[in-house]
């Protein structure tokens, strides 16, 4: 008996498979910062960094104005920041290979801990009005701040070990970064010194040195793990190269000493800040773009670019040029500081070994503030023997010889690691 179409099972049309659109891949940025920020973990670290960083342009001004304003002797307070710049270059070594061997947050916090204690009782010291003495044993306490930039740099060649563009452009970021802390953090001191009280400027950077660090240290899956030594490591000074490497930043540092120096003596400490802000525009710049394999070329061209840059500050002053004039040369000088010391940085990277990359780095930060404090001492001598004018060739004059040990210290270009 034939089924009537009405009596017939309704048969369900067949389910059209559903089609889920893809998630779409989110495109990598073109701009080369922010996609090294994007690395997982990188923002963390790199705001404790800052943090952490920016007190370095306070704690030693402060300390002048603090010092200075309550004994009546800048030459005393000149004396106990010298004394903890070279207690720094004594100890931060050893820091840094403590950092090395036992890892950033084991070290780096209980030695922060230790450097506000000095910061502290140099505040004690001055506000109770002790003896001299104590003001330089307080303040060469503070030589065991550890080098967070370094510690910085070393957490970038972790992260993109094998990608030169990467490691090109997190060196220039950290540049950029020194540059505007030591720009902003002498403002902030003096700023805070004079419109609370003398010693605002050293607690609150003691303050902001132990949070940033904290922060940075609590970082823990970007820290560069601790390679185990199974046997004596020679130190990165024996590296073929690196001694170069070294002599170069010291004259490097001779410049910024120099002319910081001179420039106050010229113009007031102001101007400065004009060619902190070259060398950031600068750095960041110089990181966007894609550099040449050849690092050891690289350094000497931006040497050579720094030392014809530098001549114009000299020939602005010689001239009698106005103050609009000295602070546009001023700006141009600080354009070649800081692809200088990214090339420089690089170059140390791949010489020093890997269980010995916060050493290295260090060790090149070490020489480059004795290379500040001899150009200061120069550039000094200068301005009160021949004037501010012949003042302005001591800078020239440094970048010139760090050129000139740069083409003779050969080899160093061929490091450990691309």
């Amino acid at each position: 008996m034939p089924i009537s179409p009405a009596a017939r099972p309704e048969t369900a049309p067949a389910a059209r498979p559903e089609t889920t659109a893809a998630p779409r891949r989110a495109r990598p940025s073109a701009n080369p910062y922010l996609r090294l920020l994007a690395t997982p973990g990188a923002r963390a670290f790199t705001a404790g960094n800052l943090i952490a960083r920016l007190p370095m342009g306070m704690l030693s001004v402060s300390a002048v104005i603090m010092i200075a304003g309550s004994r009546g002797s800048y030459a005393l307070a000149g004396a106990v920041t010298a004394t903890g710049l070279a207690a720094t270059a004594v100890v931060a070594p050893f820091t840094a290979r403590l950092v090395d061997r036992c890892g950033q947050a084991r070290v780096a916090v209980p030695a922060t801990a230790l450097a506000v204690l000095g910061s502290l009782a140099l505040v004690l010291c001055v506000h109770h009005d002790a003896p001299a003495w104590s003001l330089f044993a307080a303040y060469a306490a503070t030589a065991t701040t550890p080098n967070t930039g370094g510690m910085s740099r070393a957490r970038w060649a972790h992260l993109h070990r094998g990608d030169p563009a990467a490691l090109h452009t997190a060196n220039s970021f950290e540049q950029a970064a020194d540059e505007l802390c030591f720009m902003l953090g002498p403002v902030l001191a003096a700023t805070l010194c004079g419109a609370l009280f003398p010693e605002a400027g050293t607690l609150v950077g003691a303050a902001l040195l132990m949070t940033g660090v904290l922060i940075f240290a609590a970082q823990r899956a970007t820290e560069p793990p601790v390679t185990p030594r199974t046997k004596t490591v020679a130190s990165p000074l024996r590296t073929p190269g690196m001694p170069a490497l070294l002599a170069v930043f010291l004259a490097t540092g001779a410049v910024f000493g120099a002319m910081e120096v001179v420039s106050i003596a010229h113009a007031g400490g102001a101007i400065l800040a004009l060619q902190a802000a070259g060398s950031c525009a600068a750095g960041l710049l110089y990181g966007a773009l894609r550099p040449a394999r050849n690092a050891r070329l690289r350094l000497l061209l931006c040497l050579a670019a720094m030392t014809a840059l530098m001549s114009l500050p000299l020939l602005a002053a010689a001239a009698s040029a106005g103050l609009s004039v000295l602070a546009f040369c001023l700006l141009l000088a600080g354009a070649a500081t800081a692809p200088t010391m990214v090339t420089g940085m690089t170059l140390v990277q791949r010489a020093t070994r890997p269980e010995q990359l916060n050493e290295g780095m260090t060790l090149s930060v070490t020489a480059l503030l004795g290379g500040v404090a001899a150009g200061a001492a120069a550039g000094g001598w200068l301005v009160e023997h021949a004037g501010t004018v012949s003042g302005y060739a001591a800078p020239m004059s440094a970048a010139a010889l760090a050129l000139v040990v740069a083409a003779a210290g050969g080899g160093y270009g061929r490091g450990r690691r691309t």
